[in-house]
C-alpha cells in the first residue's frame, strides 16, 4: 500500500521563531547604542522629507519674490529666504529628494558592478583575481572626488552623469570589501559540502557564499550614502552638479555665498542640513556594525 508523501513546509515555525529572535536581538543591540538611534532618526527624517516633499513644503521652491529676498527666519518663512526670495525651508525639503535620488543611484551602480566583480575575484583566485583587482587599483589611483569632477565636467551636469561619476568611484571599495569577505567564506565546510553535492560554482558563490558576506557590505553601503551626498553637494557647489534652479543643498550654498555678510542664515541652514544627514548615515553605519558583530549577542 502506497503511503502519501507529505512535502515539508518551506518556512517552519522553528525558522520563524529563530528569525524573530534574531530580529529582536538586533533591535536590542541598536537600542543600547543611542548614537545609532539618533542616526536612524536623522536618516528617517531625510527619507520622509524626500518622499513627501510636496506635502511638507510650505512654499513653491521655485517661486521668486525679489521684494522678500534674504529675509531672516520668520513665521512666514521658517528658515528665511535666499537671494531671489525663494523659501529656504521648502528648497531644503525638495533638496532632500535630489540628494537621496542621486546618492541612491550612485550607491546602486557602485554595488551593481562592485559586488559581482569582488565576488568573482575572491572566489576564483588566480589570474582572474589579479586582473580584476589591478583594474580596481587603477581606478582607486585617481582620487574619487577628482575623478568625479573630471567625469562630470566632460559629460556635463545632470542626473545621469552624476550617477556614473559617483557610482564609478564607489565600485573599487565595494569590490575590495566583498572580495575579502568571500575569501574568508570560501574555505568553510558548507562550501565544500556544496561542491561534493554537485552544485555549480556560480550557484555556490551567489546563492550560498555571497549572502554570508552581506554584513560588511551593508555597513559600507550606509557610509557610501553619506559620501555620495557630500560629493553631490560639493560638485553642485563647484557648479558641476545639477543646473539651477534645481533644489540642491550644494547649489543653495553656492548661490548665497556672495551674500553671507548680508544674510548668513541663507547659507547656515543648507550647510547644517548636509552636516546632519552625513552625521546620521555615519552613526547608522556604526549601529549596523554593532548589529552584525557577534560579540554584541553574548549573554
Amino acid at each position: 500500500m502506497e503511503q502519501d508523501t507529505v512535502t515539508p513546509p518551506l518556512w517552519t515555525s522553528t525558522d520563524k521563531t529563530a528569525s524573530t529572535s534574531r530580529l529582536i536581538d538586533a533591535f536590542r543591540v541598536i537600542a543600547r547604542n543611542r548614537l545609532a538611534l539618533l542616526g536612524l532618526f536623522i536618516v528617517s527624517l531625510g527619507i520622509l522629507a524626500a518622499l513627501f516633499a510636496p506635502y511638507l513644503a510650505t512654499h513653491d521652491p521655485y517661486e521668486i519674490n525679489i521684494a522678500g529676498r534674504l529675509q531672516s527666519p520668520s513665521l512666514q518663512h521658517w528658515l528665511g529666504t535666499d537671494f531671489l526670495g525663494r523659501d529656504t525651508y521648502s528648497r531644503i525639503v525638495f533638496g532632500a529628494r535630489t540628494a537621496f535620488m542621486i546618492a541612491g543611484g550612485a550607491v546602486f551602480l557602485g554595488a551593481l558592478f562592485g559586488v559581482p566583480l569582488g565576488a568573482a575575484a575572491g572566489f576564483s583566485g588566480g589570474w582572474i583575481d589579479s586582473v580584476i583587482m589591478r583594474f580596481m587599483d587603477a581606478i582607486m589611483a585617481f582620487p574619487g572626488r577628482l575623478l568625479a569632477i573630471a567625469l562630470v565636467a566632460s559629460a556635463g551636469g545632470g542626473f545621469a552623469s552624476l550617477y556614473i561619476a559617483l557610482g564609478l568611484s564607489a565600485i573599487p571599495s565595494n569590490a575590495r570589501i566583498v572580495r575579502s569577505a568571500v575569501l574568508s567564506q570560501k574555505e568553510r565546510e558548507y562550501v565544500e559540502a556544496a561542491r561534493m553535492s554537485g552544485e555549480s560554482d556560480f550557484a555556490i558563490l551567489f546563492l550560498q557564499v555571497l549572502p554570508n558576506c552581506l554584513s560588511p557590505l551593508l555597513v559600507r553601503l550606509s557610509l557610501e550614502f553619506a559620501h555620495a551626498i557630500l560629493a553631490e553637494s560639493s560638485l553642485s557647489f563647484l557648479g558641476l552638479g545639477l543646473p539651477p534652479p534645481t533644489p540642491s543643498w550644494g547649489l543653495m550654498l553656492k548661490e548665497v555665498t556672495p551674500f553671507l555678510q548680508l544674510q548668513p542664515f541663507a547659507a547656515f541652514f543648507p550647510g547644517l542640513t548636509i552636516s546632519l544627514v552625513i552625521l546620521g548615515f555615519n552613526l547608522l553605519g556604526d549601529g549596523l556594525r554593532d548589529i552584525f558583530d557577534p560579540r554584541q549577542y553574548e549573554r
